[in-house]
């Protein structure tokens, strides 16, 4: 088939790669977000789908909205037989959805109908689900509504954060894409409607949501901390001034201190939850690079009694 792909941000690179290698079609143009403001000195970057794709040689299209009539019609001069998409990061109107003669296949980061929406990867971690996963869906214009060509699972480890287990889906997620795109092509695979039963919504983490409550039990401070690392970072406020927990693990046989009540030993700082203490490893303070949590501790010489998110 001839295919245009759409993708935005380094989790869709694997994807696009994994298009071009297959050899079985031809990847004719990539559609991505307009470049945008980066580093220090906030000049314009392509993204990193923009950058890959245009080492490989294909053409990159960067419409600001996909509505756009001067996409629209090099969209259908290009005339692709089906669009792959993994987080390009824009709303896809009818008239766009119309071009392509099979459709455009989403990637989406779970096992739908669970966790529709931007961030399905964080809502799954702060859930506390065991397993998640990969699904290729039919867009439709719903809300990641489609009907499904295909998933894949992945175990979710203890310590995952949503960095490591996106990074592991987007590998996994690739293959995936490439077989749907085969199964579309040579008529072996049929979209299934989503089952009614089991819908969950992931909408954007805002920096609220990554806000910690110490009041809450040590597994759920936990889950916010890995589920929101990197992104947005799970943060709490420490002598006025925000601190972003990077890594924080649950100490089941500390239960000596209360809600946010910091503990400092030579090498390692605890502090109190709802339950048990959970132990911090690495911490950045506002304005700083991340540390390690011992080495802050000591640099603000924290006293007895001081707590976290006071």
């Amino acid at each position: 088939m001839k295919l245009v792909f759409a993708g935005t941000p380094e989790v869709a690179v694997p994807a696009l790669d994994a298009l071009i290698a297959s050899g079985r079609h031809e990847v004719a143009a990539v559609v991505t977000r307009p470049d945008a403001p980066a580093g220090r000195g906030r000049r314009l970057v392509a993204s990193p789908v923009a950058q890959r794709a245009e080492e490989a040689g294909i053409e990159v299209l960067k419409p600001a909205r996909p509505r756009d009539e001067d996409f629209l019609a090099r969209l259908r001069e290009i005339a692709p037989d089906c669009c792959p998409v993994v987080a390009y990061g824009a709303l896809l109107p009818k008239v766009a959805l119309d071009v392509p003669a099979r459709g455009w296949v989403n990637l989406h980061f779970s096992l739908l109908p669970a966790w529709r929406g931007a961030a399905p990867v964080q809502h799954a971690l702060m859930a506390g689900d065991q397993v998640t996963g990969a699904s290729t869906f039919l867009i439709e214009e719903g809300l990641d509504s489609g009907p499904v060509y295909g998933v894949v699972t992945e175990d979710v480890r203890p310590t995952d954060t949503s960095g490591d287990l996106l990074t592991r889906l987007a590998f996994a997620g690739a293959g995936l894409l490439a077989a749907t795109m085969d199964g579309i092509e040579d008529g072996t695979l049929r979209a299934v409607p989503q089952p009614v039963e089991g819908v969950t919504l992931a909408p954007k983490i805002q920096v609220e949501d990554a806000h910690v409550d110490f009041a809450a039990p040590a597994l759920r401070v936990d889950r916010v901390v890995r589920g929101c690392t990197p992104a947005p970072g799970a943060w709490t406020v420490f002598r006025g001034e925000r601190l972003k927990l990077i890594q924080a693990v649950p100490v089941p046989d500390r239960t000596d201190l209360a809600p946010g009540e910091l503990s400092v030993g030579k090498n390692n700082v605890y502090t109190g939850t709802g339950s048990y203490a959970v132990e911090l490893l690495w911490v950045q303070p506002q304005g700083k690079k991340p540390m390690k949590a011992a080495d802050w501790a000591r640099g603000v010489r924290i006293a007895p009694g001081e707590r976290l998110g006071a």
